[in-house]
């Protein structure tokens, strides 16, 4: 029988006909598989829900006062001021590459301000969404324009989980390199320049420079020398994840010695940096990516090619962060006041640090615990065990990753003997 209906009234009475048949037909999506919580943040929504009145949060990295409680740091609250009182200041875009200024003091902070390689123009960077995004953008590049084909990026085992995301999220395969000797509790030095000498020529090792995330166990200058020696010999590509310059000892040219050292020596290097932890600009994601080449020339191309690349993914970083940044760095009372905020949190972890060993040592606790006051900045491997730590978490309420990792910025006055305490128990009994 012929429709009554004209023909758009009947289109759509067979448009309707159709989405309510095939309204309970399954997704073009149903095959996905849902991704693991990661570990962190779901570590944080654990503690948060814990109605426990002596919970502990060892898990996020970021840096807390003897309170406990976030702090903006004062130097940076004055940059925040000068900001929004700037009547030349507006919201249009940054360049691709990021803030001219932020860029270039970024450079000069961690190279030295007398460093040859940026007197001599071979030193290029971008701006990128925090040190995650610097290091993302150096593995992309290098992904596509690394002469070596098929060469691996080797992560220090243990490492910050993301290197290995980003690496192989761009194609490039990973490999691991030893670092945590759990007899010494420190650097496994050998190991890890055995897996340099056997390398492939032509590698790509990705190096934490100051505050290894997450053993906080740093190589020393002599150490870092046989290190170089190796890498040079074998022609791999050193990229340097530094995160805690400043963070770590206080002291932002002791943090970028051996960054400076590789520099020194004609090395060809990416750093990522990241202001989150010495700025204490966690949700402004201020970041940079370092460029050192042997020419100028080389350093424009790369330059360039990055600049492609970022268009395509965020088209130009955010501005906020960046201006209190080089607000800061380009200020010499301002940068001196920095200074000494990056003292007073570098110190409170020290201190913390003495205070968790002093109070281990007077519990008479199993084991040496040296290693806690030998490592450096936010995070200390405790060598606990993953049972341990099930432990500490379901009867102390003490919330920390797996591997044992705690962050020294969730101690306190307050909780440290409550901790030894946890620990000495999981110790002796678990």
């Amino acid at each position: 029988m012929t429709s009554s209906l004209n023909p758009p009234a009947l289109r759509l009475q067979q448009i309707s006909n159709h989405i309510s048949n095939n309204a309970n037909t399954s997704s073009v999506f149903q095959n996905v598989n849902a991704a693991p919580a990661d570990v962190i943040f779901a570590l944080t929504s654990s503690y948060k829900a814990d109605t426990y009145p002596k919970k502990v949060n060892l898990g996020v990295g970021a840096y807390r006062t003897e309170e406990g409680k976030p702090w903006v740091l004062p130097v940076v609250k004055k940059a925040e001021h000068i900001l929004v009182n700037d009547d030349n200041l507006d919201h249009e875009y940054l360049p691709i590459l990021g803030s001219e200024s932020f860029r270039k003091a970024s450079a000069k902070l961690i190279l030295g301000a007398n460093s040859k390689a940026i007197m001599e123009g071979r030193v290029g960077s971008a701006q990128c969404i925090s040190g995650t995004g610097a290091v993302y953008t150096g593995a992309s590049f290098l992904s596509k324009h690394y002469p070596i084909k098929d060469a691996a990026c080797y992560i220090s085992k243990p490492t910050w989980a993301n290197h290995r995301a980003i690496f192989e999220g761009v194609g490039i395969p990973v490999l691991e390199y030893p670092y945590w000797d759990p007899v010494t509790k420190g650097l496994d030095l050998k190991g890890m320049l055995n897996t340099m000498q056997t390398a492939p020529n032509g590698s790509i090792f990705l190096i934490h420079p100051c505050a290894h995330n997450p053993t906080g166990v740093d190589p020393t200058p002599e150490q870092w020398k046989q290190i170089a020696d190796v890498m040079e010999a074998k022609g791999h590509f050193t990229f340097f994840d530094c995160a805690y310059q400043g963070f770590a000892s206080g002291n932002l040219d002791k943090d970028a010695y051996s960054v400076r050292y590789f520099v020194e020596r004609g090395f060809e290097l990416f750093v990522a940096q990241s202001y989150s932890k010495n700025f204490g600009l966690y949700s402004e994601r201020a970041g940079n990516l370092v460029i050192v080449s042997k020419t100028p020339e080389i350093k424009t191309k790369i330059e360039s090619q990055i600049a492609k690349a970022q268009r395509a993914v965020i088209s130009n970083p955010p501005a906020f962060g960046s201006r209190i940044v080089s607000t800061v760095l380009s200020d010499e009372k301002l940068y001196a006041e920095w200074e000494k905020n990056l003292a007073t949190m570098a110190n409170r972890i020290i201190d913390m640090r003495k205070a968790l060993y002093d109070e281990l040592v007077r519990l008479g606790t199993p084991g040496k615990w040296n290693h806690i006051v030998d490592q450096i900045g936010m995070f200390s491997f405790t060598g606990l065990t993953t049972p341990q730590v099930k432990v500490l978490k379901e009867k102390y309420h003490v919330y920390l990753t797996d591997n044992g990792r705690i962050s020294m910025a969730g101690l306190n006055s307050s909780n440290v003997k409550y901790f030894a305490q946890a620990v000495d128990d999981v110790v002796r009994n678990h």
